[in-house]
């Protein structure tokens, strides 16, 4: 979910909490008024009027925390936003310059959308695990790739 809408959500659930809240310090006031019979030398006077202050102030701050929400924090780019971005020029400029080996892991590479492990790399190409290695070294250098270390494996990553 968008950080906007996540920001939006909060809005909306604080003005439903204020609606709750507005009806029962006015409900508690009503009470007090009718059940307190010392006039405003009540001590039952005194907490209504800490309560409504800290329900308000409660109220305020999560608005206020939604809107920063909405207005200030950036939405991530997640791995699928980034997939879903890669067009078929920006494959075919990234292709250019590579010898055949390299072209082949980066079809594969390309093919499962931008992330595969290099142990299937490995299978697909029916390479040599040092081969391997050594194309993505290669591919590492011209920063068309990335590896991340994931358990005893790698994962390749299109930049």
């Amino acid at each position: 979910m968008k950080n906007k809408h996540v920001g939006y959500l909060i809005l909306g659930v604080t003005a439903l909490f204020f609606f709750v809240v507005m009806s029962f310090n006015y409900a508690l006031q009503k009470i007090v008024d009718t059940t307190c019979t010392h006039g405003t030398a009540c001590p039952m006077h005194a907490t209504t009027f800490t309560q409504e202050v800290l329900s308000y102030g409660l109220m305020g701050l999560l608005v206020l925390v939604s809107l920063f929400i909405i207005f200030f924090m950036k939405d991530e780019t997640t791995v699928q936003e980034m997939k879903k971005d890669l067009s078929t020029e920006d494959k075919n400029k990234k292709l250019e310059n590579l010898n055949d080996e390299e072209k082949s892991v980066m079809n594969i590479v390309l093919e499962n959308e931008g992330s595969i492990f290099q142990s299937d790399v490995v299978k697909e190409t029916q390479l040599s695990k040092v081969k391997v290695t050594r194309i993505l070294d290669r591919l590492e250098g011209k920063q068309l790739i990335e590896r991340k270390r994931r358990g005893m494996t790698n994962i390749v990553l299109l930049k």
